[in-house]
């Protein structure tokens, strides 16, 4: 069981390339891709009354106008809406739009937007970088505004390929049909919301086109994540599964620690204790007996308990006190296994507890886009830009494993390839949720897994169960501690 490989819009230009160059002619090619794309149309929505392909002037083009081909082949209505110049198809688009029009298919200049039927992007491919030009634009706004359902062929107009950023606007489609490569972009950033329904055909790209161009972004499947788990020997006792330390919720903030120290207890962990404000011992122990609670006032209370514990977990609920300040100081002055998320990275950003270019490889930090743009002198809109360029910088600054969150979230670690987890849902965007997968990634660095490994895993973990959960809840009621209960479904043995 290997990852999916994912690829940037020049490597998809050079797995094509190959393609060819084994003997596949690009005529052919694009005809495997329209019609790849209308059968999953029709999968989808079995008897359009109509179709409406929206053409540019590259190959993303010939594609639609061999789908337009096969709706009149078919006696299906079919309208073909064309921006782009005749004179700049390639031979092969050239070819395709010939075809579409000895089926008979009306091609026509932009004009109002259909009322009825399933609409076709097939205006910009992959080739966008920059914002999309005025004309394109007008044209999205009317397919994102018809109400209609949208096919996206390759990737949605508008889209970065690269870095799943919307080049100011981009088509919203129901389904996008992408070939030959899978592109990066589709399943980070603003790509998981644009593309809808993924589906992916490789046209029958034989498998030595694919080792001629290396890929430094994967796609893991949550059960090869989850073999990396050491397996749990019959003779097996507590203290073979590390014990776990989560150090936070300063005054009105305990709810949060003590949600990461569940979430540790849930994950595997052999044993798990809490450091905490003394007034939220009482609350701690009444919800979860299992975790060994301590009230600590100062960092130098702090200190004798660091000699238990295997690995800490720092920021839930942390707050930006003084003494949040000397719980995160005493932290990292113990050399343990850490776990950073929320307060604990904000702390870090300020540069009062950490210098500039000081790394370490004992760690996972867990920011968010707002907390990356933090710890990266930036902010969050620069971040979105380009997430994989972020998540390699702050790893490279920082060192350890990173996961910047979000809708595809990216792992990072020193020499390997940055892991995209897609797992998740909306439901997600909640209270609590990151202190859950602090607790969870804890647990797994308790039981002797990597940083990488264990923050590719957590990650996964952490947004298979709300995937579980969601079913139970829906979207909008969904709590950070109603992952608890599917962890160990999980997990299994």
């Amino acid at each position: 069981m290997t990852a999916k490989q994912l690829y940037t819009a020049a490597q998809v230009r050079a797995l094509d390339s190959a393609f060819i160059a084994s003997g596949t002619p690009a005529t052919q090619l694009m005809k495997r891709a329209g019609r790849a794309a209308f059968e999953a149309l029709l999968e989808r929505w079995s008897h359009p009354e109509e179709i409406t392909v929206y053409c540019g002037s590259g190959n993303n083009a010939g594609d639609g106008f061999v789908v337009a081909a096969l709706a009149a082949a078919q006696r299906i209505p079919v309208n073909v809406v064309l921006l782009g110049d005749e004179e700049k198809f390639s031979e092969a688009a050239q070819a395709a739009y010939q075809y579409a029009r000895q089926e008979g298919v009306i091609v026509m200049p932009p004009g109002p937007a259909p009322t009825s039927g399933v609409i076709v992007d097939a205006l910009l491919g992959t080739g966008i970088s920059g914002e999309v030009r005025p004309e394109y634009r007008q044209v999205i706004e009317q397919i994102n505004a018809s109400g209609l359902p949208v096919v996206a062929l390759d990737i949605p107009s508008g889209l970065n390929a690269d870095t799943g950023a919307e080049c100011g606007l981009a088509v919203k489609a129901g389904l996008t049909v992408s070939f030959i490569g899978l592109k990066r972009g589709l399943l980070t950033g603003r790509g998981p919301a644009l593309c809808g329904e993924l589906v992916f055909d490789d046209l029958g790209a034989p498998e030595f086109i694919y080792e001629q161009v290396q890929s430094d972004i994967t796609w893991p499947e949550y059960a090869e994540l989850r073999a990396r788990l050491p397996a749990r020997e019959a003779d097996a006792h507590k203290g073979h599964f590390g014990h776990v330390m989560v150090i936070g919720g300063d005054t009105g903030r305990g709810g949060a620690a003590l949600m990461a120290a569940e979430a540790a207890a849930r994950t595997g962990a052999g044993l798990v204790s809490l450091a905490t404000r003394p007034e939220h011992v009482g609350a701690a122990l009444a919800r979860r007996p299992e975790v060994m609670t301590c009230g600590v006032i100062s960092g130098q209370e702090l200190e004798p308990w660091l000699e238990r514990p295997s690995v800490l977990v720092v920021g839930p609920g942390l707050g930006d006190s003084p003494w949040s300040e000397q719980m995160l100081q005493q932290a990292l002055a113990s050399g343990l296994p850490l776990v950073l998320d929320a307060d604990a990275l904000n702390l870090i950003a300020a540069g009062r507890l950490w210098r500039e270019g000081d790394t370490r490889d004992n760690w996972i930090l867990t920011p968010h886009p707002g907390e990356a743009g933090r710890l990266l002198k930036t902010d969050t809109a620069s971040v979105q830009q380009d997430r994989f360029a972020a998540v390699q910088q702050l790893q490279q600054n920082y060192g350890g494993a990173v996961i910047l969150k979000g809708a595809g979230s990216l792992v990072a670690a020193a020499d390997t390839p940055v892991q995209i987890i897609t797992a998740g849902n909306p439901g997600m965007a909640s209270g609590g949720m990151g202190d859950v997968l602090s607790g969870i990634l804890g647990a797994l660095l308790a039981q002797k897994m990597s940083p990488a490994d264990a923050a590719a895993l957590g990650a996964s973990l952490h947004a298979h169960a709300a995937d579980l959960a969601v079913e139970e809840h829906g979207q909008v009621s969904l709590l950070a501690t109603d992952l608890l209960d599917y962890l160990g479904a999980l997990l299994g043995d």
